[in-house]
């Protein structure tokens, strides 16, 4: 009788199990389409938390006219870099489209000047050439592949406004829970002790801190850097300067951008004067070191880790998760970190020997 009895109490444990988890998946399943969304919602809202704070105590404590302030300043501040870059894109496919209509090389030709310069000079001449030449050969012999690819370019400036789109829609997530921050921070704190127990406070802490550490360390310094960029390569007539700004701001979060520069002051220097080109070489190297000074200032500023775990749980998982990964990464390995030193607190608490060698002794005379 025992024995059915266990059986019969397994058996409806694994049934409840079960539908919990066809449960969990079918909600998952509904909300697949709206996770990205709800996830940059909450990254966002977390960063701009205390902006919003200050700005509802400004305006007397209206929590849902601050929020729709905090939401229409974030949306401009999207949509404006977002219409200058997709003009840069699409002006950047056009001309490539009539550089192929008429034959004429994509890259041009270097400046005789070039051949002038010490000891680069020469090389820098020929490897120029051979990319001009060759680059044009090679476009025209595969003209038909090129033509059908240039679909696919103009689509892909399609995915930068619908990209845009999403994030107007995330601002919009964020501003909802902006306005409703009481409901969602007590939300937060229940989910925090049901995982956590009594550190459950101190794991939400930490996971706000350096969602902010994140977004000010890397992303902020990342966008600092690509706007004084931008503004060098719109200031020396840069070609394709939105689009030079753009993989600049990918590169930058990479902690690569210094390396996206080199190929603009090459070409400045070759089809300006001495003096423009080593004004902007200054202004490079400039954006080039920003990073040293600001980064130390902001990266793990209020989180309760150190710096590098937050460093390289973001760079991390930017590459294995892209994006999002930014925060996923840094939140996960920033909690893990502080799990492991739990486990050696507890550890050692439980064996006091380990600090205090002649204990046991003492306590065995």
């Amino acid at each position: 009788m025992a024995h059915h009895d266990y059986v019969r109490r397994a058996l409806e444990v694994s049934i409840h199990v079960g539908l919990l988890v066809l449960l969990l998946a079918a909600c998952l399943f509904i909300l697949g389409p709206f996770l990205p969304l709800l996830c940059w919602g909450v990254v966002i809202a977390i960063a701009v938390y205390p902006g919003y704070r200050r700005l509802q105590l400004l305006m007397g404590g209206r929590r849902v006219l601050a929020a729709v302030v905090c939401t229409v300043f974030l949306v401009t501040l999207v949509i404006v870099p977002l219409v200058l870059l997709t003009g840069s894109l699409v002006d950047g496919v056009q001309s490539l489209v009539t550089r192929l209509k008429e034959g004429s090389p994509i890259i041009p030709p270097p400046p005789p000047r070039i051949e002038e310069w010490p000891i680069v000079g020469p090389p820098l001449k020929r490897t120029w050439d051979l990319a001009s030449t060759n680059l044009t050969a090679a476009l025209r012999t595969f003209a038909p592949q090129i033509k059908s690819l240039i679909p696919r370019l103009l689509s892909a400036s399609a995915g930068i406004g619908l990209a845009g789109l999403q994030w107007i829609l995330s601002i919009i997530v964020a501003g909802a829970l902006l306005a409703n921050a009481a409901s969602a921070a007590s939300l937060s704190r229940s989910l925090s002790h049901r995982l956590f127990g009594d550190k459950g406070p101190e794991f939400e802490q930490l996971a706000g801190s350096t969602i902010r550490s994140v977004t000010t360390g890397i992303i902020g310094v990342a966008f600092i850097q690509s706007v004084c960029a931008a503004l060098g390569f719109l200031m020396v007539g840069l070609p394709a300067a939105g689009l030079w700004g753009l993989i600049f701001l990918i590169a930058a979060v990479l902690q690569i951008g210094g390396l996206v520069l080199i190929p603009p002051v090459i070409y400045i220097f070759a089809v300006a004067s001495t003096t423009k080109a080593v004004v902007f070489l200054i202004w490079c190297l400039i954006v080039s070191v920003m990073d040293n000074v600001l980064k130390p200032l902001l990266l793990g500023r209020g989180a309760a880790v150190p710096m590098v775990v937050v460093f390289l749980g973001t760079i991390g998982g930017f590459v294995a998760m892209g994006t999002v990964g930014l925060f996923v990464g840094a939140v996960v390995l920033s909690v893990g970190y502080k799990l492991f030193l739990a486990w050696l607190e507890g550890t050692t608490q439980a064996n006091p020997e380990v600090l205090e060698p002649g204990t046991s002794a003492r306590a065995g005379l």
